[in-house]
């Protein structure tokens, strides 16, 4: 199969960081994989990808007038003229701005095209207005919408009507993720435990919550520390934060790390404050590799991953003091620790496992590309995880 597969970029991020495992493992099968990141500035690709997947930066072939006369313009010729020369049998496309293009530059191409949103729609912050009204004329004309959760699907249609297939996708597990990793039993002379947190220094992961929480909790728990990794606009705010709770030696803001997932093997508990999410690849992996952890219940990804609480703790969102009992919970609680989290691998390998969602999208593929029958409709039937309109 020939899959053109468009994204925002490829920097360190979650999409991107699916985009790259998606387009490898499609490429390492035999399918042709062309990934076009559609940024204008272009960048780089923070992720390794297979070298079968061919990397086309859109910002090469539009061209310095075209880029800084009329991007828009430019852009959709670009992407017009990329599926025209790689004759794909279906286009994926990531977050909503690209989405937005890709439909309305492939609009009378006749090939199938698949739109992925990588946040839950009815709570994002990332669509403004004037995006938000595109979407709505454009999304119709897609073959399929990618939703990441089931409690988004209802919420995006009521948001965006007259849409024929919504599927639900979630994000795979990276192919060469470690294997889990017992939680640790006694510390040896000298050692500390650790509770990590991970992500962008900004207003929505809540990371002030939960400086509150451990603060809170830190003369009860002397053997603790706090790590939370990550860079952005709020690394003065919180390390101001983190030193007026005197436990400066005990809270760590170490900015970005290229080995995120050595990092969060290392901890004892893993924690997720978001106030929203569209998927969070990061508490998924924690899981994976035996943390124990606690999510607040934001939506959306939490519940579903940690399948109502039974292998993650999770807070109710906005309650603090619930978020101290669950971390008090887990802290003090060795058994606990190690029984949640190899309960949590084994749960998140079984449902989230790269081969069990590329299966999913092998589905969903045959469902975009089969041959219609009498009346128009699709010979397949339509796979797992797939929803149509009533109407």
């Amino acid at each position: 199969m020939r899959i053109l597969f468009f994204v925002s970029s490829m920097h360190a991020g979650g999409a991107e960081r699916v985009a790259a495992t998606l387009a490898s493992a499609w490429a390492r099968r035999g399918d042709s994989v062309t990934l076009a990141p559609t940024y204008t500035k272009k960048g780089h690709c923070f992720y390794r990808l297979n070298a079968a997947v061919r990397l086309v930066w859109l910002a090469d072939r539009m061209g310095w007038l075209g880029r800084k006369l009329w991007p828009p313009l430019a852009k959709w010729l670009a992407i017009r003229k990329l599926v025209r020369e790689t004759r794909p049998d279906v286009i994926v496309s990531f977050l909503t701005n690209v989405n937005v293009m890709v439909l309305a530059a492939t609009r009378g191409l006749r090939v199938p095209v698949i739109v992925c949103e990588r946040t839950n729609p009815a709570f994002s912050l990332s669509s403004g207005d004037f995006l938000k009204k595109l979407r709505r004329r454009t999304y119709p004309w897609a073959a399929a919408v990618v939703l990441q959760s089931e409690d988004s699907v209802d919420a995006f249609k009521a948001m965006v009507p007259g849409l024929d297939h919504v599927a639900v996708v979630p994000n795979p597990l990276p192919a060469d993720i470690p294997e889990a990793q017992p939680v640790r039993g006694a510390l040896a002379a000298g050692e500390r435990r650790h509770i990590v947190a991970m992500g962008r220094l900004v207003p929505i992961k809540r990371f002030e919550a939960l400086i509150q929480a451990f603060a809170a909790l830190a003369a009860d728990y002397p053997e603790w520390d706090l790590t939370i990794w990550g860079e952005g606009p709020l690394r003065e705010e919180l390390a101001r934060q983190a030193a007026e709770t005197g436990l400066g030696e005990r809270i760590a803001l170490p900015g970005r790390t290229a080995e995120p997932w050595d990092e969060l093997a290392r901890a004892d508990i893993f924690v997720l404050t978001s106030q929203v999410e569209g998927f969070p690849n990061v508490l998924l992996e924690a899981m994976a590799l035996g943390r124990p952890c606690v999510a607040v219940d934001c939506p959306s990804g939490p519940r579903e991953i940690s399948q109502d609480g039974k292998y993650a703790l999770l807070a109710p969102l906005g309650d603090q003091p619930a978020l101290c009992q669950a971390l008090s919970q887990l802290m003090g609680d060795p058994t606990l620790r190690d029984v949640m989290g190899r309960h949590a691998a084994a749960s998140v390998r079984e449902r989230y496992g790269l081969p069990q969602l590329l299966a999913r999208w092998d589905a969903l593929f045959q469902s975009v590309t089969a041959p219609r029958g009498a009346g128009g409709a699709q010979a397949s039937a339509r796979p797992d995880g797939v929803r149509e309109n009533d109407a």
